[in-house]
């Protein structure tokens, strides 16, 4: 199929103020990663620290801990998505070592695949060539389906699934890299690998357990055997930090909440983060301004779901090059502009559940 129709932006903002919204900061992106970090860590440190001075108080406390760094971790993705985009930093080297290395390894995510079949996506959205049709392609859907899928992601069966297809593909990966004869033409990065927390379904491969097949030859294995190896390296470095700082039983703790949530929180709100964005929407159609779902975001919904701007799902995919940090501003200009009413527009992610687990396909607008 063709791709989906494309905004002007210019005709829509002007060329000052388009350069505005264009332009990618020296640091606020890498501050954005930093501050994920910081607020993963504190959360996890402080919360170590509490069980040394009264346990009760730390039993209450690590669901909220988990919570919030499940929130981060979601950020951490979305920050490789920035990279992906090239928004991190104007200097390629430095975006993408950013975007691969201190976000997206953390969470099992490798930046060149994610950017190869993500700028795939918004060529095609929601047409039968958009690798993440899947996510949104199953709704509506049963209030006790949407049950089943959140009991699955808090009680860590979504993370086992798709950790162990992703383990087995880099398994093969690693035994075709002790082969003296692989080619080096083989030691390259193919579309799937470290895509954990996208599914797409490729032609004649098969979706195991939420996670597509990564692929079925050599060079996809090998991809994904890099990916895992850093996914595996930070969780090292992670935890050897966390004793290094508190000790073994205050860093085992500290890590436990950062391994828990990465098992739990953090798949959920992934989960509920792909819904919003397009399910249930008249996403594809032939106006860009369809394309895709904004949802307004309240502090809760900041911290969980929805961190670093990235319920502003329409702008992202009307204005690709807009840093994250800007996508509010141009969505300000576009109900300035009365663009609102072509618009998807929720009011919150509160909303967005309910229109998806009520069997109505209508988009909500503005």
């Amino acid at each position: 199929m063709p791709a989906v129709k494309a905004a002007n932006p210019k005709a829509i903002f002007g060329n000052d103020t388009w350069l505005m919204l264009t332009r990618v900061s020296p640091w606020r992106g890498l501050a954005l990663i930093a501050h994920a970090w910081a607020i993963a860590a504190l959360t996890a440190t402080l919360t170590a620290l509490l069980w040394q001075f009264s346990w009760p108080l730390a039993l209450l406390a690590m669901p909220f801990a988990i919570i919030i760094v499940g929130g981060r971790q979601l950020g951490l993705a979305i920050l490789m998505h920035e990279a992906a985009h090239g928004l991190t930093h104007k200097k390629r080297a430095i975006n993408n070592f950013w975007g691969d290395w201190i976000a997206g390894a953390a969470t099992g995510a490798d930046l060149q695949a994610y950017r190869a079949y993500h700028l795939t996506h918004h060529r095609y959205t929601q047409q039968l060539e958009d690798p993440d049709l899947p996510l949104s392609q199953p709704f509506p859907v049963s209030k006790d389906s949407l049950r089943r899928k959140i009991i699955r992601d808090l009680t860590g069966q979504t993370f086992f699934k798709q950790r162990m297809a992703q383990f087995a593909m880099a398994y093969k990966g690693l035994a075709a890299m002790l082969r003296p004869a692989v080619s080096n033409s083989l030691q390259k990065r193919d579309t799937q690998a470290g895509t954990v927390f996208n599914r797409s379904v490729r032609t004649n491969t098969e979706t195991r357990n939420g996670v597509s097949a990564p692929v079925i030859d050599e060079a996809g294995a090998i991809a994904m055997a890099k990916s895992v190896g850093r996914f595996l390296a930070v969780q090292i470095v992670l935890l050897v930090l966390a004793i290094s700082l508190l000790g073994p039983i205050g860093g085992a703790i500290a890590y436990g909440i950062w391994f828990t949530a990465l098992a739990t929180t953090f798949p959920l709100f992934l989960r509920i983060r792909n819904i919003a964005e397009h399910a249930c929407t008249a996403t594809g159609s032939d106006d860009p301004f369809s394309h895709a779902r904004t949802t307004y975001a309240g502090l809760l919904a900041r911290m969980t779901v929805a961190p670093y701007w990235v319920n502003y799902h329409a702008e992202h995919h009307l204005f690709m090059a807009v840093p994250c940090y800007n996508l509010a501003k141009a969505h300000a200009l576009l109900l300035e502009k009365n663009y609102g009413p072509r618009m998807t527009i929720a009011q919150g992610y509160g909303e967005v559940l309910q229109q998806i687990s009520s069997g109505q396909s209508e988009p909500a607008t503005a």
